[in-house]
């Protein structure tokens, strides 16, 4: 965990609150400091699983509200993998993921080459691209090692 990500995530997201006007509640705080602290893209619920012993009465509606609330502020992302619970993100700088197609487990991948894609034929389809992430899907290192026979 880098600290220092969590911390400036957490100004950000404050300073937001304070910029629009939106209470900033226990819930909204401690669900977003959870998904800071982590890398592995947790599912909604994985979220509450976290969250829930640190925030009294706590719901799981009260967990995808403040996570849609995130979202739309733009503190976190929303990852859609085929076949996959959505997943979110609190690393919104520009990377890209490896996505496992047996555990589902989702890595995320620093690549300047990707980050540079040549996207204008997205225009001749009238599709104004605001932003992207590649998702490149196979198999990860540790499932790899258990479907290989050993000798």
């Amino acid at each position: 965990m880098d600290q220092d990500r969590v911390d400036n995530g957490l100004r950000r997201f404050e300073s937001l609150c304070r910029e629009r006007g939106l209470p900033l509640t226990v819930q909204r705080r401690e669900i977003l400091k959870a998904l800071l602290q982590r890398d592995d893209h947790p599912t909604a619920d994985q979220v509450y699983g976290c969250v829930k012993e640190r925030i009294t009465g706590l719901s799981r509606t009260t967990v995808y509200r403040v996570l849609e609330t995130l979202v739309r502020l733009g503190v976190v992302r929303r990852l859609h993998h085929p076949g996959t619970s959505v997943r979110f993100d609190g690393k919104i700088s520009r990377h890209h993921h490896l996505v496992c197609r047996k555990c589902n487990r989702v890595i995320d991948l620093e690549n300047r080459s990707l980050d540079h894609l040549e996207l204008s034929s997205m225009r001749l389809h009238g599709f104004q691209v605001e932003d992207y992430s590649v998702h490149l899907v196979g198999v990860c290192a540790d499932c790899g090692r258990k479907s290989r026979p050993t000798s």
